[in-house]
């Protein structure tokens, strides 16, 4: 039986480069792109690369989305994974245009180079931010989202789920909408607040606190995300004429402070506080109501947030030279 070929944008990223291993590892063909967006150093995501770049089963191309489905490679495949994306609820406040770029158009162009090439199965990665400060909790699938909204990010991500569905509609694409719960672990992007808040312990400097410490994340450890997203393709690929959205968290909201004596925990260093006004667009909490994830995928994350972190805090001084 010939192995199914995954398509994954944004493979060179923070989860994206998890889940190449973990599909090469599966014993899928994987055809990776990345733009490598200046958001951080190019030199972070070549190193991600790095771990399965050689593997006999992976074949990569450095293209731009917001070019056009003409810039993409010309490569059959059998599902597609679309990781990428312009990240980040405050930049996105500075620069909504350039979302709107990445995330709208970026996605729209993707469609239709699938459309064009006859690809009929889609696993696009969402985001938590969609919900903003629903009232409802745990967040559900099925929460009127487009009365949500309070980033130009969050927009972005919705606009990119309504796409994916006018082209279910239209083109009979099979589809599987995900939103992710604020994924972290290793390679994380730097930009990041676990990443950003390991730095500064170990800098010796105060970590900065928006608000009064008391928003909560529902921190989902990225190895748990990605058994997510491929028990997504599975799902995708023995299933035909699909839509569905779910939600990947964990779960379990942790507010601010608990999650800053965490990391503090985690590196062995007293952390110091450093309280700041709140900022544009963040939401109060991220609560994932995982159950529909649960039924339809057998989704089930394992790990803790205490054994996540010390992954991390293990990881982290191997890229501090990079």
């Amino acid at each position: 039986m010939p192995l199914s070929t995954v398509f994954v944008t944004g493979c060179a990223g923070f989860i994206g480069s998890h889940l190449c291993e973990r599909l090469l590892h599966d014993g899928y063909r994987v055809v990776g792109l990345d733009n490598f967006d200046s958001l951080y150093p190019r030199a972070v995501k070549e190193q991600n690369l790095a771990a399965f770049a050689q593997h006999p089963h992976f074949t990569f191309y450095e293209a731009d989305l917001r070019r056009g489905p003409a810039a993409l490679p010309a490569v059959q495949a059998d599902i597609v994974v679309h990781l990428a994306a312009k990240a980040g609820v405050g930049p996105s406040v500075q620069q909504p245009a350039a979302y709107v770029e990445n995330n709208v158009m970026g996605t729209l162009h993707l469609l239709e180079w699938m459309r064009e090439r006859g690809v009929r199965k889609l696993f696009f990665a969402s985001s938590s931010s969609v919900y903003g400060n629903s009232a409802e909790k745990p967040f559900r699938e099925d929460v009127n989202t487009l009365a949500t909204c309070i980033s130009p990010y969050a927009a972005s991500k919705l606009a990119g789920e309504q796409l994916v569905h006018t082209y279910h509609h239209l083109y009979q694409l099979d589809a599987l909408n995900a939103r992710f719960f604020t994924v972290y672990g290793p390679r994380q992007r730097p930009d990041l607040a676990i990443h950003k808040f390991v730095r500064l312990l170990q800098a010796g400097q105060a970590i900065p606190v928006f608000g009064t410490g008391s928003t909560a994340r529902d921190y989902t450890f990225v190895a748990d995300t990605v058994d997510g997203i491929a028990r997504g393709l599975q799902y995708l690929l023995t299933n035909h004429g699909v839509f569905e959205t779910v939600n990947l968290g964990n779960s379990r909201p942790v507010p601010l402070l608990t999650l800053i004596e965490a990391v503090g925990q985690a590196v062995g260093i007293e952390p110091e506080l450093r309280f700041e006004p709140p900022q544009a667009g963040d939401v109060d909490i991220t609560f994932a109501d995982i159950r529909k994830a649960q039924t339809l995928l057998g989704y089930a994350p394992q790990t803790s947030l205490t054994e996540g972190l010390r992954q991390f805090v293990t990881w982290l001084p191997q890229v501090q030279e990079v």
